[in-house]
């Protein structure tokens, strides 16, 4: 919310903050600093008569404020003392020859006279300044009040980890942890993953828990009825809808707003507070959306990195049984891996940005919101809820469909096709990396699923379904397992196959279309993908039974055994993509999983479908 509360010009918290015509806000003092005059320029009669030669009205026109063709904008000269990036046309002393009168334009006050002008540093739409000078401007006493209490909290609230003497200022405060952390600690001690994934950082307390009112001798002034600009003995009363302004019994009675439709300034308050209210549910749905959604991100980023790290691995174990020879183009596949992968972190790490922008963006505006929310001072309110509500509306615009959606998969879609060299070099079939070990990998496994003996043996006590994957992925080559059957009573249907990293854990392997799968029973055994059963089969499995697992990325198929005789014709073709070992139980089944193991050489006869 903080840069809710910074002043576009001096980049520093709101100090006297005033409402230009635009309805953005800037420092009084800032005000001053920016204001231009723009005196008429005299006939050249008269600059003739001054004495000036001209010189009088190219100074006057040098502090004009030129007007962009028919656009409504103005444009202003940059200046060096521009601390946030704000454009300011400095008021230099007259050129030589320059007129008194002139002179005197120059050197007068900023503001001060109705031929001065003010341009908005933030729409750069420029208006002129009234006799009033810039005390025309209302000012906003709402803002002020929300940053003198953002001040005292911010001033009270210290870090509670920090190391230094005096501690940092607190930035959050977690809701779980019930600990103040300053920005450093926050990203040391409590980062956006993992167990705090799901922890709830709040603004240090002293700002939200602070009463709407406010305290002291502040809260007394916030308290204090507005009087109007014009009558200063009136109070707001009534609210003028035409203008977009609160008005005073005596501005109705002189007639200024006659033809104008005017409400009462309660009812206004309550119903434009009731819309910023109403804006603000859709701002904060896609605030929690996109704080989920960098979540999902970060978890990204962590599977991008372990995968990456995965395939160099491989890749190097690849190379590392090649000869010499193949040295060169090992270095040139690594580096193919590490740019696919860097790429990919790349735009993760573009979204995340571009995402915890906006979040960031939107949750200042909607804590900003809230605290103009909690003011009880209606005609300040309506001075800025127009704009507020407008804002909200365009912050909610912004989460476009498909906004909150990872560009980039975390999946690798590298292979190495080595087979034409290896052919070549000893006659190494490379591709078929007959050897694969591998175990259960419980951080996959649905928590039902218990692991025992070195994550190699699964067993599952739930009525329903529930699996588990292996901790290899397989893209290439011939890769064939084993599970033998630990424990099997009252005739359940474990599920044996692959599946994709994303599966469905808690419903039987091959239901949904992330898994190809045979579950079988104690007679007869089924193929099933996309809730699709086929290739019914007689022969089941008891206690003692063995199922194998053949998966062929070479041919691009899938084939079952039990007790070392094919079940069936092959269940699955045309697999392509990275899968990984799958499994699921129910019923107290248990299994050992057996890797490691050769590609079955001699396929006994299958057993055919019985339909």
């Amino acid at each position: 919310m903080e840069e809710e509360l910074k002043c576009p010009v001096c980049g520093s918290l709101f100090r006297e903050p005033i409402i230009l015509p635009c309805s953005h806000n800037v420092c009084l003092p800032c005000a001053r600093t920016i204001a231009v005059q723009t005196p008429e320029r005299e006939p050249p009669e008269a600059e003739c008569a001054a004495g000036g030669g001209g010189g009088g009205g190219e100074h006057a026109d040098k502090l004009s404020l030129h007007s962009e063709s028919d656009s409504g904008y103005g444009s202003y000269t940059p200046s060096l003392k521009s601390p946030n990036g704000v454009r300011v046309l400095p008021l230099g002393p007259a050129p030589a020859g320059a007129s008194a009168a002139a002179a005197a334009a120059a050197a007068a006050p900023r503001g001060a006279g109705p031929s001065s002008s003010l341009t908005c540093p933030q729409c750069h739409r420029s208006a002129s300044l009234d006799p009033r000078g810039l005390r025309g401007f209302p000012r906003n006493r709402l803002l002020e009040a929300i940053v003198q209490r953002y001040q005292q909290g911010r001033a009270a609230a210290k870090c509670q980890l920090c190391d230094r003497s005096p501690p940092e200022a607190a930035a959050v405060a977690c809701e779980q942890c019930e600990v103040l952390y300053c920005a450093a600690c926050q990203l040391k001690c409590h980062p956006a993953r993992g167990p705090f994934a799901k922890h709830r950082l709040l603004p240090p307390p002293g700002l939200q828990g602070a009463p709407s009112g406010g305290g002291g001798k502040a809260a007394g002034a916030a308290r204090k009825l507005p009087t109007c600009a014009d009558h200063e003995l009136e109070n707001y009363s009534m609210y003028c809808v035409s203008c977009g302004t609160p008005v005073c019994y005596q501005c109705l009675e002189e007639g200024r707003h006659g033809q104008h439709e005017v409400k009462a300034l309660g009812a206004m308050w309550k119903q434009h507070k009731a819309q910023l209210s109403q804006a603000l549910n859709g701002v904060s749905d896609k605030a929690k959306e996109a704080k989920e959604f960098l979540v999902q991100l970060k978890n990204i980023l962590q599977q991008i990195q372990e995968n990456g790290l995965d395939y160099e691995a491989c890749l190097v174990a690849q190379c590392d049984a090649l000869v010499d020879a193949l040295t060169r183009q090992k270095a040139k596949l690594l580096t193919k891996v590490t740019k696919e992968r860097e790429q990919k972190l790349k735009v993760v790490w573009d979204q995340i940005n571009h995402c915890t922008l906006k979040l960031r963006q939107s949750t200042g505006l909607m804590e900003y919101c809230l605290e103009v929310i909690k003011e009880n001072d209606p005609s300040g309110f309506l001075q800025i809820s127009d704009a507020l509500i407008k804002r909200v509306q365009v912050s909610q615009e912004q989460w476009v469909k498909g906004a909150l959606e990872p560009k980039v998969s975390a999946d690798f879609d590298l292979t190495l096709d080595s087979e034409p060299l290896l052919q070549s070099i000893h006659q190494l079939d490379f591709i078929q990396m007959k050897l694969a070990w591998f175990t259960f990998d419980p951080s996959s496994a649905h928590r039902d699923i218990v692991l025992s003996n070195d994550n190699q043996t699964a067993t599952c006590s739930s009525y329903d379904d529930r699996v588990v994957l292996g901790t290899a992925a397989f893209s290439k080559g011939v890769h064939y397992w084993e599970l033998h059957v630990d424990r099997y009573d009252n005739h359940p249907d474990p599920a044996f196959g692959i599946a994709r990293i994303n599966v469905v854990k808690d419903m039987m392997l091959g239901k949904d279309d992330k898994a190809w799968a045979m579950y079988v029973d104690n007679n007869r055994s089924w193929f099933m993908h996309c809730n699709s059963h086929t290739s019914r089969t007689e022969g089941g499995v008891s206690k003692g039974a063995t199922v194998g697992v053949l998966l062929d990325l070479n041919k691009h198929s899938l084939t079952f055994y039990i007790n070392g005789q094919q079940q069936g014709p092959p269940a699955f073709e045309n697999v392509e993509g990275v899968f990984m070992p799958a499994l699921s139980l129910n019923r107290n089944v248990q299994v050992t999983l057996h890797t490691g193991l050769e590609v079955p050489q001699s396929v006994r006869q299958p057993k055919l479908p019985s339909n």
